[in-house]
């Protein structure tokens, strides 16, 4: 019987619990073990709360962060929500900040604008909705005042700094701690959602840096490789030409900044359209043989559990081609294709043909694209970048 996975909730639906927990007990100046929330979903929620601190002007609290039966990094977390009272700056009936552990946004490209807190706009709209919810009933600290004050809710992570090394928060420009996110409230098991959204954010920072080619890596080796490559490639020729195959093409690849390299991991399939659809012309399609061979073999995911059928399929290639037949029988007795790159002496022509039959698999993905392959060796190498 398939067991039914167990779902989780966001950073944000966190913080706002935290937050409610804060603002009732501010308001009925008394400690609260349980709150409720309303998810963007429109589902109710309750939420422990662990922490409690309440005076007569402040309180706070925080929450676990229980990601389901699909972690990350912030599983077990504690978002923490700190209530306070201070005179109104602007015109914001409710202040959201961030504290520890909090990171701050330095790119543009991202939902929130450079210099601000990482607090996501869906986050930040619950709330400011429990805040203002909870105070339009009675609140007696505001309608005491002699000034004008408003709620100040801070949001903290004690940890989030340290977690925050575990994420490419850095690529994206969040510095400093993590970020609240989320959209539903819900964290679903075995998605690939965190992925997905973290590529489509890099790619945004990239675009609103400025960057003409990405370059989009199956892992960190691969990047690293690229990274070491293209540089000294800029370096040695102030015009490197862009070229596909053997089709040359005029573009140039100028020098990358930081934010070219973008780490989809396995979701090649996604992060090539996303490219395509945000309005990118070159791709540097970064990975290992292995991943390659998948990309080559048609997966747009190069997670899936198809190793031995890719090395039929890489036999068969190699089969078919006077160049490549007698490499055939190592493929069919190969367990992995790693063990075929090395068996084979690293052959240019077997690591041309995958290298080959990738990038048509991109090109087809996303044919307006202009895509170049770069297969990174084991130890860091390039092999191949056509």
């Amino acid at each position: 019987m398939t067991k039914t996975l167990r779902h989780g909730y966001t950073t944000g639906a966190c913080a706002t619990a935290a937050t409610r927990g804060a603002v009732l007990m501010l308001r009925d100046q008394q400690l609260l073990d349980e709150t409720d929330i309303i998810l963007p979903t429109g589902e109710s929620v309750r939420f422990r709360l662990h922490g409690q601190e309440l005076s007569a002007d402040s309180a706070r609290c925080y929450v676990v962060k229980d990601a389901g039966d699909d972690p990350d990094v912030t599983n077990g977390a504690e978002i923490h929500a700190e209530l306070t009272f201070a005179e109104a700056a602007g015109n914001e009936s409710v202040v959201i900040r961030g504290g520890t552990g909090i990171g701050r946004v330095t790119k543009p490209g991202l939902a929130i604008s450079p210099g601000e807190w990482a607090i996501n706009p869906i986050p930040r709209k619950m709330i400011a909705e429990v805040v203002n919810e909870v105070f339009s009933l009675h609140c007696p600290l505001l309608t005491a005042q002699s000034v004008t004050v408003v709620p100040h809710v801070t949001i903290s992570i004690p940890n989030g700094e340290e977690l925050a090394r575990k994420t490419l928060n850095s690529r994206l420009g969040i510095i400093g701690g993590l970020s609240i996110l989320g959209t539903s409230g819900i964290v679903k098991p075995i998605s690939s959602l965190a992925w997905t959204e973290t590529i489509n954010a890099a790619i945004d920072v990239a675009i609103a840096c400025g960057s003409k080619t990405l370059v989009l890596s199956t892992g960190r080796t691969s990047e690293m490789a690229a990274q070491r490559h293209l540089a000294e490639e800029s370096a040695s020729s102030p015009n490197p030409s862009f070229t596909v195959a053997e089709k040359p093409r005029k573009n140039i690849l100028h020098r990358l900044s930081d934010e070219a390299f973008i780490m989809m991991g396995d979701h090649v399939g996604y992060a090539l359209r996303a490219c395509e659809g945000k309005g990118i012309r070159n791709v540097v399609l970064a990975a290992q043989f292995a991943k390659l061979l998948k990309i080559a073999c048609g997966h747009e995911q190069t997670h899936v559990a198809s190793s031995q059928l890719d090395l039929c399929q890489l036999q068969k290639w190699l089969d078919t081609s006077p160049c490549t037949s007698r490499f055939a029988s190592v493929a069919g007795n190969a367990n992995t294709a790693r063990e075929v790159l090395e068996a084979t002496g690293r052959a240019k022509t077997v690591i041309s043909l995958v290298s080959t039959r990738a990038l048509r698999f991109a090109e087809q993905l996303a044919p307006r694209l202009r895509v170049k392959v770069l297969l990174a060796g084991y130890a860091g190498e390039v092999l191949y970048f056509r």
